[in-house]
């Protein structure tokens, strides 16, 4: 099985750039005060699609157009999915994303924006994965797997390859993870150039899988039931795992409450909207907070697709700390 490489990564941004601008990297004077350390916010959310998911769909896709691919297929709970809407587009091909119930209405809003074609299918993502593979057999379309795609994982180390070309030192950087796509390639880019920073993933409690086959070092599959449901996985991708045991720091679990806490922190204090598992990074660091004291670290904020009932639910939830008490 092909791995995720430092060249594979640098390539992958080269081809990105003149599609897709460079995302803010900016320090937060408030949330270094609360952490006691120099804490910088990664802006994932300043995309076309608002996630870090485009950087991989549409790595894999400028790739497969030059392949003579005649259509896109993937399976998603939304922003992989808008990406791979995006970026087929760009590219000419019609593009066919399979979702799970529930749907977040924003996310398929923007897919079929974008000029995607959803279909809902099952109740769990990955049996939505099942049907999108059958799909792509049946219609000769090219199957997008986020987890198993070296091309996609090598688009979204292009984040952790940007962050450290605009810091050149850095003590650690914290991502969400979901199926594990994200913080794998992450890693491959962090440890090849800095190999002492650390590296930490943050999923939902309510979708564990990937991070309990992280400390387990075994494959486990766990039901799934968050609001994050760009951190939803049943079944942890194999080649994200194996990255994962072989170079991330740390694992942690967050539960609804401090993601919806965390995004209400982001508005307060740093005036950023995110969706729930854009607020998952800050809200697992925050837990671990001791760890990072007169360290600098990035936080990533991986996307603001979010629905009006969750800022609602979290403007309503008390914020992981207030601008008051700084």
């Amino acid at each position: 099985m092909q791995r995720p490489t430092l060249p594979g990564i640098e390539a992958a941004l080269d081809r990105l750039r003149p599609h897709l601008a460079e995302t803010p990297l900016l320090r937060s004077e408030l949330l270094s005060r609360a952490f006691d350390a120099d804490v910088w916010l990664k802006y994932e959310i300043m995309s076309p699609i608002a996630s870090f998911k485009l950087r991989g769909a549409l790595n894999a896709l400028l790739l497969g157009a030059g392949q003579g691919i005649s259509r896109a297929v993937t399976s998603s709970t939304g922003n992989h999915g808008q990406g791979v809407a995006y970026a087929a587009r760009q590219v000419g091909v019609p593009a066919d994303i399979f979702i799970p119930n529930p749907i977040n209405p924003v996310k398929v809003a923007m897919m079929e924006a974008f000029g995607g074609t959803v279909h809902v299918e099952g109740d769990d993502i990955d049996v939505a994965k099942d049907a999108a593979r059958v799909f792509a057999e049946q219609n000769d379309g090219l199957f997008l797997d986020d987890g198993e795609d070296v091309e996609i994982m090598q688009g979204a180390g292009t984040m952790a390859l940007e962050v450290v070309q605009a810091l050149q030192e850095l003590d650690a950087l914290v991502v969400p993870t979901g199926g594990g796509n994200l913080a794998a390639g992450s890693a491959t880019a962090l440890k090849s150039l800095l190999p002492k920073s650390r590296l930490y993933a943050v999923q939902a409690s309510g979708s564990p899988a990937v991070t309990e086959s992280f400390h387990a070092r075994e494959t486990v599959e766990r039901p799934t039931d968050t609001i994050a449901d760009g951190l939803m996985t049943r079944v942890p991708p194999q080649l994200a795992l194996e990255v994962l045991w072989e170079l991330l720091d740390d694992a942690w679990l967050v539960t609804d409450e401090a993601i919806l806490a965390g995004i209400h922190t982001l508005v307060e204090c740093a005036h950023v909207l995110v969706e729930p598992a854009g607020a998952a990074a800050l809200a697992g660091a925050y837990q671990h907070r001791t760890e990072f004291t007169g360290k600098q670290v990035v936080i990533m904020l991986s996307g603001a697709n979010i629905t009006t009932e969750h800022l609602e639910r979290a403007l309503s939830t008390p914020p992981l700390f207030s601008s008051s008490d700084l």
